[in-house]
Formats: structure tokens, sequence, C-alpha cells
């Protein structure tokens, strides 16, 4: 039978982020192996750097070793008190393992000495299951007093980085079946030799850096080509088409993204300017006026659009750590739009940027995104607030301030992009035989 640990998935999860992204192996439960300290360094000795977590009646404290557990050896330690969701911490030094565990500790005569007085500010004592902690080390962790108390439970996991190497072979396999994947993926019967991706949201929602953000991945280093917005206004004003060149060799991909002027409650992308997008009329640089959409008379309106200038498939761009906010007239104004795409049976998704600022996400959770609750959890609210379905939600982590490239973020811009031209095959698919 499988040895469990009793954090909750919270406790731990905030444990691991607090601790720089580390991933849990447990190794000792004192309910299971005994509570004994000869036993738990039978186990946890020569593990690489180990978390101690004590289970009091109505907190949880601990020990952070930055080292492996070895005799002989100091270790440095941080103390820990996790009460509700927060963390408090006491870098305490280092020191040896008989400061840290009371039968294993002498004075310099050979005896035991008071359990109130740990030389570290902190130890155990397994067999009588008591932890003690100086008045010091109580008051810096927001603990009460008394000094010692007792405790039901004892675990020790081994850390480990969330991304160990073997799993970061895996990312960059990964990241190269999807790059395969892209650039010779055809679009459904060669009804069009390039897909169209329209970009749809908020302004400031992250449409303009997810285009550069792709435009990186397959040129190899981060670039900033599209202009990104950083006040509430933007900086799209004009539609654009952008195709991506493959860097092998130098040819364009099948797919163009396109970005257009931003939504808002009162004035930016009009109605009538989607439509036209949608059905191909919008030539590439025109330039919006949220007050006169597009009309038949403007010198540059693609009057008869071929199914190449049309578009393909829609994603709506929203800011994953702000998409709760969104007011009841974007709201409304967001599902008119999607009632106009069904209409002329356009696919489209939802795409949250900002992934990696969800709490308690890291970039090691990347590889397994879609499996973290609190992503799950920001999938079902905006599944409630804006109707998409689960499946049609993507997420990614666009390049904003980096400068070099992270195979795990370019796996979900891979992976959002290869569900993008899924959708846009289901549209040809669909459509009427001419």
């Amino acid at each position: 039978m499988a040895v469990t640990t009793r954090l909750t998935w919270l406790q731990e999860k905030r444990l691991q982020h607090h601790f720089g992204g580390k991933q849990f192996s447990l190794l000792y439960k004192a309910s299971v192996h005994e509570f004994s300290s000869e036993n738990l360094l039978e186990k946890c000795c020569n593990q690489g750097p180990t978390i101690t977590v004590i289970y009091s009646e109505n907190y949880v404290t601990g020990a952070y070793l930055l080292d492996s557990l070895q005799e002989e050896r100091e270790v440095p330690v941080i103390l820990f008190a996790l009460q509700e969701t927060e963390i408090s911490e006491y870098k305490t030094g280092s020191h040896r393992l008989e400061t840290l565990f009371y039968d294993m500790y002498r004075d310099a005569f050979g005896y035991r000495v008071d359990i109130k007085k740990p030389p570290a500010g902190f130890w155990m004592d397994l067999g009588n299951k008591r932890v003690a902690m100086s008045s010091k080390v109580s008051e810096e962790l927001g603990l009460p007093q008394p000094c010692t108390t007792s405790f039901q439970e004892c675990e020790v996991f081994r850390c480990k980085d969330l991304l160990d190497e073997r799993k970061e072979e895996g990312v960059i396999v990964l990241k190269r079946t999807l790059l395969f994947a892209m650039s010779t993926y055809k679009p459904y019967k060669d009804m069009v030799h390039q897909i169209r991706i329209l970009l749809l949201g908020p302004t400031g929602a992250g449409k303009s850096s997810f285009i550069n953000s792709v435009k990186s991945v397959f040129r190899g280093h981060v670039t900033n080509q599209v202009l990104v917005g950083c006040d509430a206004t933007g900086i799209s004003k004009k539609y654009r088409t952008y195709p991506i060149k493959d860097v092998n060799d130098g040819q364009c991909l099948p797919f163009i993204l396109c970005d257009s002027l931003g939504l808002s409650e009162k004035e930016g992308l009009c109605a009538e300017d989607i439509v036209s997008i949608l059905k191909g009329h919008v030539p590439d640089r025109y330039q919006f006026n949220s007050m006169e959409p597009i009309t038949s008379r403007h010198r540059n309106y693609i009057h008869s659009p071929s199914l190449q200038d049309r578009i393909h498939c829609v994603a709506f761009v929203f800011d994953a750590t702000s998409v709760e906010q969104l007011s009841g007239e974007m709201v409304a104004k967001i599902k008119r739009i999607r009632r106009e795409m069904i209409k002329y049976g356009v696919v489209h998704l939802a795409l949250l940027t900002h992934v990696d600022s969800i709490n308690l996400i890291t970039v090691g959770d990347f590889p397994d995104i879609y499996s973290c609750v609190p992503v799950k959890l920001k999938l079902e609210k905006v599944h409630r607030k804006l109707g998409f379905a689960l499946s049609d939600i993507l997420v990614v982590s666009n390049y904003v301030s980096e400068w070099e490239l992270n195979p795990v973020k370019d796996i979900l811009i891979l992976s959002a992009l290869r569900q993008m031209l899924w959708a846009a095959d289901d549209f040809l698919e669909d459509l009427p035989f001419e």
C-alpha cells in the first residue's frame, strides 16, 4: 500500500512554491516508519535537500534543509510555520544533526539537556512526539507559547526542482515534435494555402505579445517585431496580418496571425468591422475608426474576397489574472460577437495569457499545466462567465520581458497554435460544398 502525505494539495503547493518551485517525494512518515530519529535518518540521509513537516493540533511547522542530512556535517536550516494559507520562515543558520534531534543531543559532559533550550532554536523529540522552539523562533514564526508542544505526525520529503533533467529532456523532445508538426502542417484538403487566425480581445490582453511569442519560437530567439502597448489605449490601431517564417529555410509557414484594435466597452473595434474582417473585406494595414466602420467605398476595400482572404479561426485573448473582472458591458459585447461568429460558422477559442501569474503556478508546472488545480479553477470561471467550452480554453505565457527562449513556455505557445489550426480545419471541413 502506497504511503501518502497528510498535506492537503493546497498546503503542499504553497510549500513547493515558497521554497522555489520544488517537487516533493515522501521519504519518511512517522506513523508508518515509527517515531524514531534513527529510522528517520536511515531513510533520509544523503537524499539531497529535504523538508521535514510536523503536524501539531492547530498548525503545521517544520524545517527545510538546503543540503543532505549527513552525520558530522553542518546543514543550512530554514524553519517555517504554515498557518492556513500563510507561511512564515526563520533562517536559523547551519547546524549538525544532533542539534536538531533531542534524543541525539548531549552536553559536553554527556548528559541530556532541558528540552526547552534547543541549541538550534528548534528540535524534535520523535520518541515522545514533542517539538521545541526557542521563544525567539516562536515569535519570529508567529506561533503561540508555550515553546514545547506535542505533535501527531512527522513527514520528511526529498526536494527536487520541478523541472529536473529528465523532464527537461522530455520538454525539448516535445518542442521539436510540435515545431515539426507546425512546419509540415497543411490546411484541410489544401482548400487554402495559409490559415488566417484572428486575435480579438480587450486592450492589453496580450494579442500582440502572443504574435511576438509565436514569431520568437519559430525564429529561435526572442523578437518584438509587433509593437506592444503599455497603456490603457494599447498600440494596435491598424488591422495587421503577420505571416510567420521558419528560421530553417526562410519560407512562410502555412498560417497567418491577424492583429486588430482592442475591444472596449465604449470604443475600440466595432461589431461591423469584425464582420468585415471575418468575411475578408478588410485589407492589411487598414486604419480603424471606432466611430466609422469600413465600407465598400474605402479605396482598399476587398470587394470579392476569396476563401484565402477570410478568417478561418478566431482566438479571443484574455489576461488570466483579470478575466474575472471583465465588466458586464464587456461580457455582453463578447457574447454578441460570439453569436455573430456562430452565425457565419467561424470556429473560435479562448486564449488566456499570463498563466504564470496565476497564484501558485510556476514555470515548472507548464508541462502539466492543464492538470494544475489553480488552472482548472480558472478555466471553470471563464467557462461560467463567457460560455466557452472548457476544451476550447487555452493557456499560454507570452514572452514579455525575457531575453532568452524557454522550452517550457514554447510548448504552451505551440500547443495553443496547434489547437487553433485544428479548429480552422474544422471550419474548412464544415463549409458547404460549392
